[in-house]
């Protein structure tokens, strides 16, 4: 098959739906398919690159509209390319892309991945509503990530027949087994040696990953440090809010970390706490990476993929958003209670063994191009 994902950025841009295309893009060249990734550039150069057996095409971007970047190049590229896929694989939310696609003529197959619905800027959705519903009946399959997120959305919901639920995956073997003593010794590096529970929270530091609702919940874990791992627009602000709170020597900010590393991270925690306060939040892979390292984890409701994810008291906790004493009361409750934590974490890995998998994921989207080819 010839296969084209349209979509904003592609690694070494770091963002969950970047690694996403990534792996399914790696995968499906791996297995013998044309695969040509199509992406904006950091600047106005267009370029053609090829990234372990993926094209990549990055064309120039020229401004950023509610944090998407306007390619002029695109609507080019996306006619070219759409001429000779068979399938081209949409990554939802990028009005820009899915319009470029839209009016390239493509006969291909056209798959739809709806990552998150387009929540914060809500004056470009009532521009762009009457192309979305162009871009979503033109669709020949649209993949959700979890059943949640299909009853939920004002989109999803309407369009129900042509959804097929594919959770992203995450390589679980990478996060299960890791190296004990250097475990230990990062362990010992983030707490000074200092007996006391360790709270873990990764991902980009954007407004809906809650890390401030985290922060407002500390006061109320004395003994607790949390670990924040990864960088973005929040940082200076997060950073700031826990200093107001007198929490700065608790709250570390251990920002980007690298691939090898990050499996140490989760398995030096006691606790994984996700307390999403958007729908943005469409998912949570992190909450995938440390249930697959044994982690009971601690999220929010907030009508998406999280409480999903999490099976409320089976592989952790499922609170209300912006409460932090509701969090703080959830957190406290796990780490009084060791065996039920550890209940917890063993079911959470079971559970991102059978549904987690990236291997399985692949095979379903891929099962997913070839009944549209048939």
């Amino acid at each position: 098959m010839n296969i084209l994902h349209i979509y904003k950025d592609y690694f070494p841009v770091l963002g969950g739906i970047e690694n996403h295309i990534r792996v399914l893009a790696e995968a499906s060249a791996s297995r013998g398919h044309d695969v040509t990734v199509l992406v904006t550039s950091l600047d106005r150069r267009t370029r053609i690159e090829t990234s372990n057996g993926v094209k990549l095409v990055k064309t120039g971007r020229w401004i950023n509209v509610s944090s998407a970047p306007v390619s002029p190049a695109m609507f080019a590229w996306a006619r070219k390319l759409g001429r000779r896929a068979d399938i081209a694989h949409l990554h939802f939310p990028y009005p820009f892309g899915e319009t470029a696609h839209l009016f390239s003529g493509s006969r291909a197959k056209t798959v739809i991945t709806y990552h998150s619905d387009i929540v914060r800027q809500r004056n470009l959705l009532r521009l762009y509503r009457p192309l979305l519903w162009c871009v979503l009946r033109k669709a020949d399959r649209i993949i959700a990530t979890s059943p949640n997120y299909v009853d939920t959305s004002p989109f999803l919901s309407r369009v129900r027949d042509k959804c097929t639920v594919v959770p992203p995956g995450a390589d679980i073997e990478r996060f299960a087994s890791v190296d004990a003593v250097r475990v230990a010794a990062l362990r010992d590096r983030l707490t000074h040696h200092q007996a006391g529970p360790v709270l873990l929270s990764v991902g980009r530091l954007r407004y809906y990953k809650g890390v401030d609702t985290l922060l407002r919940a500390l006061p109320a874990l004395p003994n607790a440090r949390c670990v924040i791992v990864g960088s973005g627009p929040m940082e200076t602000e997060w950073r700031a809010l826990a200093a107001s709170l007198d929490v700065a020597d608790r709250a570390i900010f251990a920002g980007d970390v690298s691939d090898a590393d990050l499996p140490l991270y989760y398995h030096a925690a006691d606790l994984y706490v996700l307390a999403a306060n958007a729908r943005a939040e469409a998912f949570g892979v992190a909450l995938v990476e440390a249930m697959a390292a044994g982690l009971p984890c601690v999220t929010t409701e907030v009508g998406s993929g999280t409480s999903w994810v999490v099976q409320d008291g089976v592989t952790g906790l499922v609170v209300p958003p912006r409460d932090p004493a509701a969090l703080a009361q959830a957190i406290t409750s796990l780490l009084g209670e060791e065996q039920r934590r550890r209940r917890m974490g063993q079911a959470a890995a079971a559970r991102a063994r059978a549904e987690f998998d990236e291997r399985v994921m692949i095979d379903r989207v891929m099962t997913v191009y070839q009944s549209l080819i048939r």
